[in-house]
């Protein structure tokens, strides 16, 4: 891969900060109530939705550009969910797009699937985690 850009940021763990080298992130982190914790911080499923969100709707656009179609009034929520597995923990996603009524149908879901095959985040995570694709 020839990289384009480079994000970099350090972690001291589940109750401590993130900050990004440029400083636009410098968030408390904590342990969500489910898992124990206090609340009073972000988390690092919080982080990975945000990201993965953002990434697939951006690259949605993309995908929508090639299809010819509009993508303006989409909207994409990610649910990461942290359990045990196996191993210890895993990670599982569930990606809620939300379409207009002008996507409904099979051009939706194959805009949907497209998406999915070309986002950076759904490449990293194919075979690693579950990625459930929900077309609302």
């Amino acid at each position: 891969m020839n990289a384009l850009y480079t994000a970099v940021a350090t972690a001291n763990g589940r109750e401590g900060r993130a900050v990004s080298s440029d400083g636009q992130i410098d968030l408390a982190l904590s342990m969500p109530p489910a898992l124990g914790g206090n609340g009073q911080g972000t988390n690092p499923e919080q982080l990975f939705a945000a990201g993965y969100a953002a990434c697939f709707a951006s690259a949605m656009g993309a995908v929508a550009r090639e299809m010819k179609v509009d993508t303006k009034d989409v909207s994409v929520t990610a649910e990461v969910s942290i359990g045990k597995d196996d191993a210890g923990f895993g990670l599982a996603v569930v990606m809620r797009v939300e379409l207009p009524d002008s996507l409904a149908g099979e051009t939706g879901q194959q805009l949907v699937e497209a998406t999915h095959a070309y986002c950076p985040y759904s490449k990293a995570t194919r075979g690693n985690i579950e990625v459930e694709l929900v077309v609302e």
